[in-house]
């Protein structure tokens, strides 16, 4: 298993290489990459921050979940901080197994619950501005409590 937050470039075709095995039937890849728009606006570039230490053990977390829910042999999952610009790997996803079917599987799994779980945050930079991302909400009883929330 290979966990991993990095501030240097992800070697995707490395990594998929040392995952692969002989029992394995199937390597299934998510390469997140950065694109040149969103929602229409022209990107520049993109920042990543982290709460690095939580981040690596949720990140460890599902990497195991995967192996013993979907009964993959391996997996990997890379993801980089700081800028990066438009067609560089922001997150690899390696799964490896016997089956093709478990392996996608998982590796929808892993990349949705991540990008849901993992406090790993993105600042989008456009000609016009800059926002941060709001990405998928947080599940049920993760966040901030209102002040309203806190008087019911």
């Amino acid at each position: 298993m290979r966990v991993e937050i990095t501030d240097s470039v992800i070697p995707a075709e490395q990594i998929v290489d040392e995952l692969k095995a002989g029992a394995d039937g199937a390597a299934c890849i998510f390469d997140g990459i950065v694109r040149d728009n969103t929602r229409g606006r022209k990107t520049l570039y993109l920042d990543y921050e982290a709460y690095r230490e939580m981040a690596l053990a949720k990140m460890s977390e599902l990497a195991q979940e995967a192996t013993t829910r979907f009964g993959v042999r391996d997996v990997a999952l890379v993801h980089r901080l700081g800028r990066l610009v438009v067609g560089e790997t922001s997150v690899l996803i390696v799964v490896v197994s016997a089956h093709r079917a478990v392996a996608f599987e998982a590796c929808r799994w892993l990349i949705d619950t991540l990008k849901q779980t993992v406090p790993i945050w993105k600042k989008e930079y456009f000609v016009d501005g800059a926002v941060w991302a709001d990405g998928d909400p947080f599940p049920e009883g993760i966040g901030l409590v209102s002040a309203k929330e806190e008087r019911m």
